[in-house]
């Protein structure tokens, strides 16, 4: 569907999806899902972003599938390297925070290099910036789980009757997953099978109407980045998918997210609703593409310029959750070693735990806006099982 930038010449939703879809089609077979032993293809969800310029063409930079998501018990002992929400969409925006990072290091480490994304500040709290006149769109292959996807998920059931499952909303811990699915604009927990274990990480929807306040940006990241510039511009997914009551519902502020319309917090925070638009290609590994027997993929791809691996249960294929070297670039421990190198550079204080930086006077700000938008519009989002570890400085 061609929108009001398309009009203007910026950008066309079914080339953003074309540029995400070609460049799945590069990935290696390992990164792809499997046929099972009746040669029915695995289903999975592809997100993934891409840069518009004003000058030069949109160019994806960051890409990602995945939708497995581990229980809140592996979040305190896996010492920062274990993925714990892989779906594609969360995926996608941690290989953004990556791509990011690189552009900042090859700034430092290579003088004379220019980049056309990030630049450095003045003098500024944050050293680096990304540049005026740059959009990021984010294309995906499904609705987002969570809120935004709730009438999908009521019209695929046999009865669509709400399920006799009501959260206690004094434990501040949300809805699980799919549970009582007519109850809408909450915040819903990662959609799981009955019998599997607790996981607190928030739905998809959830997570990107957050990331309307606080950027795209982690807030790690956010101590050398400043988030100006670093919002998400539209979210694009197939015509089918979109269900527009719902996505008003869940990110505009015509919906939950109303009392924080004309917001503006300290640190070039501020409220900004991307734009739900649509295409009328699909993924060849979707829901939709595949078949009614199709079962769901437990392999995440991740790719940006500087990286391209693949996943199985938050570690690198083929590598024990236990052993450190199967840590992605994309998970905390390794993405705050090259944060810790340009806080070095840049004269920020040392920090001796991953807690201590999330903590830090850098990431208060990150942290107020958060809070107003718990407090104000994502009421029952409950904090997830802290994670912390050394980060050898």
């Amino acid at each position: 569907m061609t929108s009001q930038y398309a009009e203007r010449g910026r950008y066309n939703t079914d080339e953003i999806a074309t540029l995400v879809l070609a460049k799945f089609e590069e990935l290696p077979s390992k990164s792809k899902p499997i046929k099972d032993a009746d040669g029915v293809s695995n289903w999975v969800t592809l997100s993934g972003i891409v840069v518009v310029t004003e000058n030069g063409p949109p160019e994806c930079i960051a890409l990602a599938t995945g939708m497995k998501c581990l229980p809140a018990s592996k979040v305190s002992t896996s010492q920062g390297r274990i993925l714990h929400d892989s779906h594609a969409e969360i995926l996608a925006i941690r290989c953004f925070n990556h791509f990011l990072v690189q552009e900042c290091k090859k700034l430092v480490e290579q003088d004379a290099v220019e980049s056309l994304y990030v630049f450095r500040q003045g003098n500024e709290d944050r050293p680096f910036s990304i540049k005026q006149g740059i959009e990021f769109h984010m294309y995906s292959s499904e609705a987002p789980c969570g809120d935004a996807s709730m009438e999908l998920t009521m019209m695929a059931q046999e009865d669509p009757a709400p399920w006799p499952t009501l959260p206690d909303f004094g434990t501040n811990e949300g809805l699980k997953g799919r549970s009582s699915f007519s109850e809408l604009a909450i915040v819903r927990r990662k959609p799981a099978r009955g019998d599997s274990p607790e996981t607190m990480s928030k739905s998809c929807s959830d997570k990107l109407a957050l990331k309307q306040c606080t950027s795209l940006l982690s807030s790690t990241v956010c101590t050398i980045l400043s988030p100006r510039n670093a919002y998400l511009t539209s979210l694009i997914i197939p015509q089918s998918q979109l269900v527009e009551q719902a996505f008003e519902r869940s990110f505009s502020s015509k919906g939950r997210m109303k009392s924080l319309a004309h917001e503006r917090w300290p640190g070039g925070f501020a409220f900004h609703p991307f734009r739900a638009e649509t295409t009328h290609l699909e993924f060849q590994y979707s829901r939709r593409s595949t078949s009614n027997l199709a079962k769901s993929s437990n392999i995440s791809a991740v790719w940006s310029p500087y990286a391209q691996q693949t996943l199985i249960n938050g570690v690198l294929q083929g590598w024990k959750q236990s052993n450190p070297r199967g840590a992605s670039v994309i998970s905390r421990a390794l993405l705050v070693k090259d944060i810790l190198v340009l806080r070095q550079w840049s004269g920020q204080p040392a920090m001796k735990t991953y807690r201590d930086l999330k903590g830090s006077e850098m990431t208060e700000e990150y942290r107020t806006v958060k809070g107003s938008a718990v407090a104000n519009a994502l009421v029952g989002w409950a904090p997830n099982v802290e994670d912390s570890f050394d980060v050898g400085t």
